[in-house]
């Protein structure tokens, strides 16, 4: 009877297997460090921005205020000008 030549599947872990694994674990581990480092970038930079932002509409507040003061003090010189004008007047 011929005898019929099986070939065997190699039984347990291969080197080939270890080292797909090790070549996954890695592309992930990289991958995971750049999602980190991206996202800790883009945190630190919004609170940057937020502070800018914060900073900007204190500016714009006291600006305006700053404006109503000039108005105040225009109107306060003109009324003294005219006040002084009456007084050489008579």
């Amino acid at each position: 009877m011929p005898s019929k030549t099986k070939k065997k599947m190699p039984n347990g872990i291969t080197f080939g297997m270890v080292s797909v694994i090790f070549i996954s674990m890695t592309i992930v581990l990289i991958l995971t460090t750049i999602k980190i480092y991206l996202s800790n970038q883009i945190y630190y930079d919004s609170k940057v921005v937020n502070k800018m932002t914060r900073e900007v509409s204190a500016l714009k507040v006291e600006k305006i205020m700053l404006e109503e003061k000039v108005e105040a003090l225009k109107f306060k010189n003109r009324v003294t000008d005219t006040i002084f004008t009456i007084q050489e007047d008579e």
